[in-house]
Parts: C-alpha cells; sequence; structure tokens
C-alpha cells in the first residue's frame, strides 16, 4: 500500500538535474573531474590551521566552541572591516556580517530582497549557485550581457531590486570586467537606488594583471566614516585559504547588515566560533599574505597548461579566450548544432566531466559553451582529461 504524504514544495520541479549529475560523477572511479569550481588541496594550510585551532581552542574555549553573536565576533568585524579599508572606502564594524560561507550571503540576500516575481538582473551567463540559491522565491530574471558593446544597464536596472555580479574572473566565463563597466554599475545604482551584488569569491587570483578597484570601493563616498552605498560585497575564505571552514562574509551599508543579520537569526543562529576564530588569527598573522605566491604559481601553470592542452586537441570544436586570473575557461562550440547538454553525457561515457553552460543561462536554454575547471587537477590529469573530451566530441559529431 502506497504511503500517504505532503507533497514537496512546488520549486523543487524546477530545480536542474544537470548540477546533480555533475556531482554526483565525482564519485565514479577514474572519472576526470573539470566541472566543479574547486581549488587545490594540496594548497590548503593544514599544519597551520591544525596550530591555530588548538591555540584557540586552549586561549578562549568558551567563546571559540560557544554560540557567537548573530553578526558575527566583534574582532574579526574588527579585523576585516581594516583589511578592506583603502581610499576613500573607509568601514567600521557596522558594516560587517560573518556567514556561513558564501553561499549564504546568496541565501540571505533573496530572504531580505525577494517576494515572489521581482526583478533580478543578473550577469549573463551567470553563478549557476546563485540561480539555486534564489529559485524558491521566483524571481523574474534579467540577463545582463555585461559585455556587450551597447551595455546600458539604465534600462535593466530600472524597478530591480538588486543587480548580481561577479567581476573578477566571472564564474561561468572566467572574464574580467573593466573598471568602465564596474563605474557604470555603480552610477547606475545610485541613480535608481537597486542594490549592486559584488560576488567576488576570486579577487586575489589575478595572475597576469593587477587588481580592479571592486564597485565597493568605487561606491564609497570620501566623506563618509562608515560606508552607506547600494553594494553589497561577498568575500569568503574558500579559494584563499580553505572551502571546509565554511566562512564568508558581506560587507555593506549598516541597513542591510542588520537585515542580513536578521535573516541569519532564522537561518543558522551563528557562524561556527571555531571557524571565525581560526580566521582572525589568520589574518592577524598574516597567513593569507604567506601562502597566496604558491597558490598563485601553481594555479597559473595549471591555466596555462590546460590552455596548451585545448590548443592542441580542441581547437577544431572550439573557440576560447586565456583568462587573466581565476578558476575557468569559458569554451564556446564551433558547430551552432553542438548541444553541450548532450555532449555531457558523451563525455562522461568518456571519463571527463565538465559543466554545461545551459546551468548558468537564466532561461536554461543556452546550450553552446562548457565551462572547465583548471585549478583542482595536476598537469597531466587536465592532459588527460581534455584528451577524453575531444575524443567525446568528435564521436558527438560523427
Amino acid at each position: 500500500m502506497e504511503k500517504k504524504r505532503a507533497p514537496f514544495a512546488k520549486w523543487m520541479g524546477n530545480s536542474n538535474e544537470i548540477t546533480r549529475l555533475f556531482l554526483k560523477a565525482g564519485q565514479i572511479p577514474d572519472m576526470i573531474n573539470l566541472a566543479g569550481g574547486l581549488p587545490e588541496a594540496s594548497v590548503y594550510p593544514a599544519s597551520e590551521l591544525a596550530d591555530i585551532a588548538k591555540q584557540v581552542i586552549n586561549k578562549n574555549p568558551e567563546e571559540t566552541l560557544g554560540y557567537c553573536p548573530i553578526e558575527g565576533l566583534p574582532t574579526l568585524r574588527d579585523a576585516i572591516a581594516k583589511k578592506f579599508s583603502k581610499g576613500n572606502l573607509k568601514l567600521s564594524r557596522e558594516n560587517i556580517l560573518i556567514v556561513t560561507g558564501a553561499m549564504q550571503s546568496l541565501d540571505l540576500v533573496g530572504k531580505v530582497l525577494l517576494d515572489d516575481g521581482a526583478r533580478i538582473a543578473v550577469q549573463d551567463p551567470t553563478y549557476l549557485g546563485a540561480l539555486d540559491a534564489w529559485r524558491p522565491r521566483h524571481p523574474t530574471l534579467v540577463p545582463m550581457n555585461i559585455h556587450g558593446h551597447n551595455f546600458n544597464p539604465a534600462s535593466l536596472l530600472e524597478n530591480t531590486q538588486f543587480a548580481y555580479t561577479v567581476p573578477n574572473f566571472s564564474n561561468p566565463t572566467g572574464s574580467l570586467v573593466s573598471k568602465e563597466c564596474r563605474q557604470q554599475l555603480v552610477d547606475t545604482s545610485n541613480d535608481c537606488g537597486t542594490w549592486l551584488v559584488e560576488d567576488d569569491p576570486y579577487g586575489v587570483l589575478y595572475y597576469d594583471s593587477d587588481p580592479i578597484p571592486s564597485m565597493l570601493e568605487l561606491s564609497a563616498d570620501e566623506n563618509n566614516d562608515c560606508y552607506e552605498g547600494n553594494v553589497i560585497y561577498m568575500g569568503t575564505l574558500s579559494k584563499e585559504i580553505a572551502p571546509g571552514l565554511r566562512l564568508g562574509w558581506v560587507i555593506s551599508a549598516p541597513e542591510m547588515i542588520n537585515a542580513l543579520a536578521t535573516a541569519k537569526q532564522g537561518s543558522d543562529l551563528c557562524t561556527s566560533g571555531l571557524s571565525q576564530q581560526i580566521t582572525l588569527e589568520a589574518i592577524n598573522n598574516g597567513l593569507m599574505e604567506k601562502i597566496l605566491p604558491n597558490i598563485l604559481a601553481i594555479y597559473k601553470s595549471r591555466r596555462d597548461g590546460l590552455c596548451a592542452a585545448m590548443e592542441a586537441y580542441l581547437k577544431p570544436y572550439f573557440t576560447w579566450e586565456k583568462p587573466v586570473g581565476g578558476m575557468f575557461v569559458w569554451a564556446i562550440a564551433k558547430d551552432p548544432k553542438l548541444n553541450t547538454d548532450i555532449l555531457l553525457e558523451y563525455a562522461l561515457d568518456h571519463g571527463v566531466c565538465v559543466t554545461p553552460s545551459s546551468v548558468f543561462d537564466p532561461n536554461g536554454e543556452y546550450r553552446k559553451a562548457i565551462r572547465i575547471n583548471f585549478t583542482h587537477n595536476p598537469l597531466e590529469t587536465l592532459e588527460q582529461g581534455i584528451k577524453r573530451l575531444a575524443k567525446a566530441t568528435e564521436q558527438l559529431k560523427l
């Protein structure tokens, strides 16, 4: 006899199966995973973090292992405010919220700004995790082609709750949004009052160029001692130290920080005290600055190796640009009839997993490109993965 149960929420029927498929592929033996946005595990400062964890637990067990303030430890909020203050950007504790990974930032923004059907302008293509985070609220997604020759944010941001961007080495394309375009978005946000979400997980991963000022910096008023602008800046330790700490932060105007803290109270109450104390000590002792050169050297070498392998084996099938930073290469099929959702199935049969473009399309319709990660695998594995992908593409086209 079939059991009677209440149904799941309707939004569950709109989740994408592609995401589930490539996450499951990571468990398949001998599968080369070029799909996820994963760091290289060997760069995690494991021994340093172990020493710090022991130190902070012994020094302050109650604050480290107990509940923390919803907004985060005051000392950590002060440290992040100091770390990001520069030029006209003056930050205080009231501008900082500590979150459980940057994904929580996206979820909280949806909770405080989105009613059913509300408009979001999203960089197109855009991060699939953001789309998944806001899916339960049934937003109206307005694609923004930031790199288009006639990009006009005014018409897109009007009557929009917020605009979402990943300006530093965008996920999935790996592209870098110019300073001029960032300023244009900031100016338009100021004119129409739309919040501007700046998601910045890859901001330290510059390989070939100097960093461009963030929209948070560009929107700062030199006359204010506390940031009051429209930018909601999201940062994380996942690419800078280790994703397992699940530690991120939001920097924004105090009114937004207060709203997000109210939403966080009903989400997880507080972020791990242990992760916060570890992060505070890592900031104070310069751990991030110590390990960054090695991270950049490894990732740059792997980017170069991936692009060389693509040049050798994928050139007949795809076009791409070599990114100047980040974690991804975005490859567009030369044949307009090539469907990369179908290519994924062929690729899995050949022992390699990549991410098809449909999951990054706000409308789920663009199937002509793939995202390839270069940070997670060593050079020989990257080359072998591209060889497998080339064979899968050749078989699909037969």
